[in-house]
């Protein structure tokens, strides 16, 4: 990891160096103290010229270890579920290594320890081929528990959370999963008016509590925040959602920018990304958080009446099934839905796919999914400022030929030079559209570095918008999905038709 910028991080080498010296012997403790004086670059050497060799192996080579990998799928990759052959998701345990975590996490650094077999909980039902553990090894235990969906778990040791091994995303369990989420986002859209209503007579109710939960509603509708869920307090991240907002997370203004009523959010939410945002909110939702920050401490909590199990319980007396989770699907899915109805005009594929990443573009930052700029951004970016200029040069000349062409041809038109004027404007035209191609591609990235389009893509669109939209609009279904995201939509893929609204 020495190329990472991780390993520059204070906290990742201090958590590294922690976690090292307790795997040392008393002699390496003598004599290594400090992480600065240590040098990594041999074993660095070895792995990366590893990784040369195999990037240097013959075809027949790489056949080899294709196949021996296609051997252990075929053993440790399937399951059978209510009769059915099911391709499992992940059967492989991690292996050790160093955890980085997203964003600023306090454990980045810290040692991952490999997983061993009497660690591990297998699931399975009774009378079935139990797997055996690896010799000279048993598992923690066996059980048969048909309430769960998973088929073996243990728990890390970084942060002490339970991982699992999971059918894989196109599985018919999943697929049904996902066909019930969207179906309860999309019965929202019948009831939301009536909840905004109620929410909305809650921000003057007499009693602090209802207003409380008014206001932290509106935000979780019109902001898509998350409901945000008591943690243990042990030692990870301080992160945040709505209902664990803190008064020191949020500035009021009374005017900024030549608006009323403006909030300013500052906060670390899920995997410690950082949350900023300035929003325009109505009179009384101002009003009423002014009221709940009267005599409190920065570090106190701004909704100290509620937290997130009594929110979902109220939301489900509103409509069975509604939690606050549901309404960032409903949000993020319309958000989709208006986007592309608004965006998708021109007529050429690339045109489109920038309509529809705009689009989803729109629900990554309503939901607040960012990521760093890729590694090698710069880079691609300036081979792409290369190739537009390349071809730029390449229509210039063209350009030039044509007009010569057509100067030639009024001089004294004969059929050669009829022919080559139509041959000359169709080398421009490909060029220019090889060219707008070119453009859109580094506009379309530019606009990508910071945001994390998948996020959305996978867990928060209803499939079926996207498939509709390829559909209406003849733009082929991979452009948007590769094959692992079509094998997991498999059931949007097969139902939607083009006249398809969320």
């Amino acid at each position: 990891m020495l190329d990472h910028e991780y390993t520059t991080k204070s906290s990742f080498q201090e958590n590294f160096f922690t976690d090292w010296r307790e795997e040392m012997s008393v002699e390496e403790r003598e004599q290594i103290k400090k992480l600065s004086k240590c040098d990594f670059t041999h074993i660095n050497k070895y792995f990366l010229d590893k990784s040369e060799e195999k990037k240097a192996m013959t075809k027949e080579q790489k056949q080899v270890l294709k196949e021996e990998n296609n051997k252990l799928t075929e053993e440790y990759g399937f399951c059978e579920l209510d009769g059915h052959r099911e391709k499992i998701g992940n059967f492989r345990v991690e292996p050790p290594g160093l955890f980085r975590g997203r964003g600023e996490h306090p454990k980045m650094g810290k040692l991952k320890k490999r997983i061993q077999p009497e660690e591990i909980t297998i699931n399975c039902s009774k009378g079935s081929n139990i797997p055996v553990a690896p010799k000279g090894h048993r598992w923690r235990k066996v059980q048969h528990d048909n309430t769960v969906t998973w088929l073996a778990s243990w728990v890390e040791n970084v942060q002490g959370n339970f991982k699992y091994v999971m059918l894989n995303p196109s599985s018919k369990l999943k697929g049904e999963k996902d066909w019930q989420k969207y179906e309860v986002a999309r019965k929202l859209k019948l009831k939301v008016e009536t909840i905004r209503r109620l929410y909305r007579e809650d921000w003057k109710n007499r009693e602090m509590k209802t207003r409380q939960r008014g206001v932290a509603l509106y935000f979780i509708d019109k902001l898509a925040l998350r409901a945000g869920n008591e943690k243990e307090e042990s030692e990870t991240a301080d992160t945040v959602g709505c209902c664990s907002l803190r008064v020191e997370h949020i500035t009021l203004h009374q005017e900024k920018g030549g608006q009323e009523f403006m909030v300013e959010f500052d906060f670390l939410g899920k995997d410690s990304i950082r949350y900023y945002n300035e929003v325009p909110v109505e009179g009384r939702v101002f009003k009423n958080l002014k009221l709940f920050m009267e005599n409190k401490e920065p570090e106190d909590d701004l909704f100290d009446r509620i937290n997130t199990t009594y929110l979902n319980k109220h939301l489900n007396q509103s409509m069975p099934g509604l939690t606050a989770k549901v309404f960032r699907t409903f949000n993020a899915s319309t958000t989709l839905q208006e986007q592309l109805n608004k965006l998708t005009t021109d007529s050429i594929v690339k045109t489109k796919l920038l309509s529809y990443n705009r689009a989803n573009r729109a629900v990554a930052i309503l939901c607040n999914h960012q990521r760093a700029a890729p590694k090698t951004f710069e880079k691609s970016m300036q081979n792409l400022q290369d190739k537009i200029a390349q071809k730029q040069q390449q229509l210039d000349v063209a350009r030039k030929e044509l007009k010569d062409a057509k100067k030639e041809h009024k001089r004294g038109g004969t059929e050669r030079t009829r022919k080559l004027v139509e041959k000359k404007e169709a080398v421009v035209k490909r060029l220019e559209e090889q060219l707008k191609k070119l453009q859109l591609q580094m506009t379309d990235r530019e606009e990508n570095k910071v945001i994390a389009l998948g996020t959305s893509k996978l867990n928060y669109l209803d499939p079926r918008i996207s498939v509709a939209w390829c559909r209406k609009f003849n733009v082929p279904i991979e452009k948007i999905y590769n094959k692992t995201q079509r094998d997991k939509f498999a059931w949007a893929i097969d139902m939607t038709e083009e006249d398809f609204q969320f």
